[in-house]
């Protein structure tokens, strides 16, 4: 039996039930929310299993979530998202409060604007946007090809092409950088997203930033990272926030990137863990560790490739394999997205594919730079309220 749940939105002057949009404290956990909100902490919590309860320490601070109320102030429903594809649903059945993980119904849209530098791309990109998203992935693009310090200038112009989540009318996560423009000396400088899901120039050389080695080299990946799967035999979604190498007990496993040791102990269900914190606000975590390597302890400088731990099946593992996590400002990302490659420019037909996708990418730049597209407001946040209906499906 699969249950759907489908989510209706209508404004607020048809039914008596209303949302509320709130934001979330920074430091403030999921014990405290349900706490706070009078909700049942052991039915929402403590009852569930250890999987569900990792979900639940995946809410950041700055998340907007949404709590459903009837006409008398009474708690129906919460949405609590967890990542770009995840949420936390909490509803009322049968007067029980009820916990489980659903998909994020968004869409995407493509958006564009232009602007011209007054004081640095952080600051205009800011002051024309708003959003210290868009500011961020545009610098952190060029960071290590550019110097907007030293060879900006007043008048020169960029161009952001972008692809943008909505969840309830409202941007959602962070835009995923398409294609980059900025003008520097009278000269274009461009920034490309390739199929492959990297970042090249216009030469089709990589642009390099946070690159990772592979953890445990030479070992085969028996799960990828997914921020959500409709798991077969529990009939519920899943996370897996993290890449699986599958290895044989006590293989050596090295730092992925150069960093500070922040914890080299055992943590619950990862069983002996380690995380690592590198610069730009990026995490990696090895767990299911046999045994830390000695020398290994809180506070301890590594460097990128030396060995800090080895492959084990300790805490919640089926078998000896090493699960890979890394984070940016404490939300997981998929690893493979920044794990180290040794081709750093594209040859041959995939050379051709780029120079194909990167005309069509001009084209838009130079559309947007002609005419100026100013960045697009959005209206206010209007109330929504929402129907909860659950169908039965027998798939036997």
């Amino acid at each position: 039996m699969i249950r759907f749940f489908i989510l209706f939105l209508f404004t607020t002057s048809i039914f008596a039930s209303h949302v509320e949009r709130y934001r979330w404290n920074n430091g403030e956990t999921y014990l405290v929310f349900l706490q706070n909100h009078n909700l049942p902490v052991r039915e929402l919590y403590y009852n569930l299993d250890k999987d569900d309860q990792r979900l639940t320490e995946e809410m950041r601070s700055g998340i907007h979530y949404q709590i459903l109320k009837d006409k008398k102030e009474d708690i129906e429903q919460i949405l609590l998202p967890l990542n770009d594809e995840l949420q936390i649903h909490i509803y009322i059945n049968k007067k029980n409060y009820k916990f489980e993980a659903i998909p994020i119904i968004s869409t995407t849209k493509t958006e564009a604007f232009y602007t011209t530098i007054t004081s640095s791309p952080n600051y205009n990109i800011l002051k024309e946007t708003g959003s210290k998203k868009l500011a961020q992935i545009f610098v952190s693009s060029f960071k290590h090809s550019l110097n907007f310090k030293n060879d900006i200038r007043k008048g020169d112009e960029l161009v952001m092409i972008y692809d943008q989540k909505y969840r309830l009318g409202e941007p959602f996560s962070m835009p995923t950088l398409k294609v980059a423009m900025i003008e520097m000396h009278h000269k274009k400088h461009f920034i490309y997203l390739n199929d492959d899901g990297r970042y090249y120039d216009e030469k089709a050389h990589e642009v390099e930033g946070f690159l990772l080695a592979r953890p445990v080299r030479g070992a085969r990946i028996s799960s990828y990272f997914t921020k959500r799967r409709w798991h077969p035999v529990l009939h519920k979604w899943k996370a897996h926030l993290g890449v699986d190498y599958a290895a044989r007990r006590g293989t050596p496993v090295i730092a992925a990137g150069s960093g500070t040791i922040i914890w080299a102990s055992r943590m619950g269900s990862y069983g002996n863990l380690i995380k690592i914190r590198h610069n730009d606000g990026y995490e990696t975590r090895y767990a299911h560790l046999k045994s830390f390597r000695k020398g290994i302890y809180r506070g301890k400088h590594v460097k990128k490739g030396q060995t800090i731990a080895y492959v084990g099946t300790t805490g919640r593992s089926t078998g000896p394999h090493l699960h890979f996590e890394l984070r940016k400002r404490g939300r997981a990302i998929n690893p493979l997205r920044v794990v180290q490659v040794t081709t750093k420019k594209l040859k041959g037909k995939e050379k051709k594919a780029f120079i194909k996708l990167k005309k069509n990418y001009d084209q838009s730049i130079n559309l947007h730079l002609n005419n100026k597209t100013a960045y697009k407001k959005r209206p206010p946040f209007e109330e929504m309220s929402y129907i909860h209906l659950l169908e039965e499906k027998n798939n036997g």
